[in-house]
């Protein structure tokens, strides 16, 4: 798969999930009536996580919101962080995703800039799936709980099995709209990732010898050694005799004519 197809396809993977996300948090289904023992009822009751619901025989449906936030269950507003945490995310990560596309460009903004805005958005949305995934899970198991307490309180030990009126929440639609968006924008978040290293310029290290020029003016002797350089001084190098400050040059007098007597 090309690099642009898995950004592509995890951007519209994503973009999906997000949808999921946001209309399962504004579902008022997360846990509706069971009618197992109750099938025939005047009245049918689902809760969401801002208000509850209630709907007669007749079509009739009222609802009511949550009017206190201190009066409800910490495991509720603790579902509510995560779906909210999770919608924040995955919006901030799709912006920047929409300016990470390949297929669009901006100025002078080149491969690298992108992939590092592509890593970011798939970390983001891989963080809000899990959120989304994470609150849903949550709501579901404090309904578990609350369903087994409920059947284990509807029968008495008086005269024998009494049933008594109480109702009991099962699992609703939103909660199974908010794992499948959870998990799209997992596997999203996840293309992007991976789209990322196809974005990422390669970077190639050649081990190469530096050669430097030779210097102006130089000559060479046959052997191969070097004999001068136009940098040196045109005077020989100087020795430096024991008896004082005389070199070679000067140990060696002209001729007089004092040395032919």
């Amino acid at each position: 798969m090309s690099v642009t197809a898995c950004q592509g396809l995890g951007f519209v993977v994503s973009l999906l999930g997000i949808a999921g996300v946001i209309a399962a948090t504004c579902m008022d289904q997360w846990s509706t009536q069971d009618l197992y023992n109750n099938p025939v009822t005047a009245v049918f009751n689902y809760q969401g996580l801002w208000r509850s619901c209630v709907r007669e025989s007749s079509g009739f449906t009222e609802c009511r919101g949550y009017f206190t936030l201190l009066g409800l269950p910490a495991m509720l507003q603790a579902v509510r962080a995560l779906m909210i945490v999770g919608i924040v995310l995955s919006v901030i990560g799709l912006l920047v995703a929409i300016f990470a596309l390949k297929c669009i460009r901006m100025g002078n903004m080149d491969d690298s800039a992108k992939a590092k805005m592509t890593l970011t958005s798939g970390i983001m949305f891989i963080i809000a799936g899990l959120c989304a995934i994470a609150g849903v899970s949550v709501f579901a198991n404090m309904l578990v709980t609350n369903f087994w307490m409920s059947t284990a309180s509807m029968f008495t030990s008086m005269g024998g099995m009494v049933q008594t009126v109480q109702t009991r929440y099962t699992f609703g639609a939103a909660l199974f709209v908010g794992w499948v968006a959870g998990g799209l924008t997992l596997i999203g978040g996840v293309l992007m990732c991976i789209a990322c290293r196809g974005l990422a310029p390669e970077e190639t290290n050649y081990k190469a010898v530096s050669y430097h020029a030779s210097g102006h003016n130089v000559a060479y002797r046959p052997g191969g050694f070097k004999a001068s350089t136009g940098f040196e001084s045109n005077t020989r190098n100087k020795k430096i005799y024991d008896g004082g400050a005389r070199t070679e040059d000067e140990g060696q007098s002209p001729p007089s004519k004092y040395d032919y007597v």
